[in-house]
């Protein structure tokens, strides 16, 4: 028995070390973005204190921390001067005391892309009626799970995914994977641990080309694509996150996430050929409940200059929320890291509570 079970942990090992030396460091990055406006505004640091039914996209196992019987929410954001558009819905509702179930849909696109692969005839005439246009896609549907378990503070949730990537009639790819969040409250502190494609996530893509189009590729010394499976990694976040009431009115949150990846060294604050560990803090001030304030730092990366001088830079994110009886209002500037060009994305997000409260 011993004798087998060495052999198939080897074996496993050696399988895995084939996976992870064949799989890309960033696939399936649009799910990496991150959804509402009140987790951007604190630079994604959200994994221990959300709450509501954007937990579906940051951790399961907040679900549980929905007031009412049901909850929905809606965002959209723009990217590069409005050339990608990300858009994201969510839709929550309580099945009884101890249980929520979550269904939540990502989005983002470049659409009117120019397909010049055909604009030259077979008489090598230059024809601008053959231009077309094409969209690039990238789609997510989450089916979420969480539990309160009879440990006192401890919450669960799961996801499965379904991904569905889409060029024009091209290409296409469709994927499967599942998350696994856990939440913990210990006094006044709360813990959380989030694994994301915990078991990988398989893209299996398939390409459409035309002969004419092979052609075009062949001639412009492009190679043809063929039928492939794209793995996206395991990644661990892991979360603590406090609470400062100052008096009666004025709170402040304040919450540190690390996400760990293990497909060798990327460019983060914390890097290894092991581990690479990328940190972020967020902070949500708020007034009454009704009136918040968020900052937040991430992002952290090294770049060399044409002087060949190394530059450290960050990503700063603002954000502001308001509260309107039972529905929220949500708006976060984000600068995607490029100081040079300092890029900005405006986002907005609502959420709205549905049916009385829970008792």
């Amino acid at each position: 028995m011993n004798k087998k079970f060495s052999a198939a942990t080897v074996a496993f090992l050696c399988f895995f070390s084939t996976v992870v030396a064949q799989a890309p460091k960033y696939s399936n990055e649009f799910l990496n973005i991150g959804v509402g406006a009140r987790a951007l505004g604190m630079s994604n640091s959200y994994v221990t204190s959300v709450n509501d039914v954007t937990a579906g996209y940051w951790n399961p196992a907040g679900l549980l921390g929905i007031k009412n019987q049901h909850q929905v929410a809606l965002m959209h954001s723009e990217y590069f001067a409005g050339i990608a558009k990300y858009d994201y819905g969510a839709f929550a509702t309580r099945l009884d005391s101890t249980s929520v179930l979550g269904l939540s849909l990502i989005r983002f696109g470049v659409d009117d892309i120019p397909n010049t692969t055909e604009l030259i005839d077979a008489n090598g005439n230059v024809d601008y009626n053959r231009i077309t246009t094409f969209s690039a896609v990238d789609y997510a549907f989450l089916v979420s799970y969480a539990k309160q378990l009879k440990i006192p503070g401890l919450r669960l949730g799961a996801n499965v995914k379904i991904i569905r990537r889409k060029v024009g009639d091209f290409a296409g790819a469709w994927g499967f994977g599942l998350d696994a969040g856990a939440q913990y409250d210990y006094k006044k502190w709360k813990f959380a641990a989030m694994a994301r494609d915990v078991t990988s996530t398989f893209n299996a893509w398939s390409f459409n080309l035309s002969e004419e189009t092979k052609q075009v590729f062949l001639a412009t010394g492009n190679e043809i694509p063929e039928n492939s499976v794209e793995i996206t990694l395991p990644k661990l976040l892991l979360g603590a996150a406090r609470k400062f009431d100052f008096n009666e009115k004025v709170s402040l949150l304040a919450e540190l996430n690390v996400d760990a990846t293990f497909d060798g060294k990327r460019n983060v604050l914390i890097k290894s050929k092991a581990v690479s560990l990328d940190p972020h803090l967020g902070l949500e001030a708020s007034y009454m409940n009704v009136i918040f304030l968020r900052a937040g730092l991430g992002n952290y990366q090294t770049y060399t200059d044409a002087l060949g001088k190394k530059i450290k830079t960050f990503q700063p994110n603002i954000g502001v929320g308001v509260k309107i009886k039972s529905v929220y209002i949500d708006y976060a500037l984000t600068d995607i890291g490029d100081q040079s060009v300092a890029l900005y994305s405006n986002v907005f997000s609502i959420k709205v509570d549905i049916n009385k409260k829970v008792k």
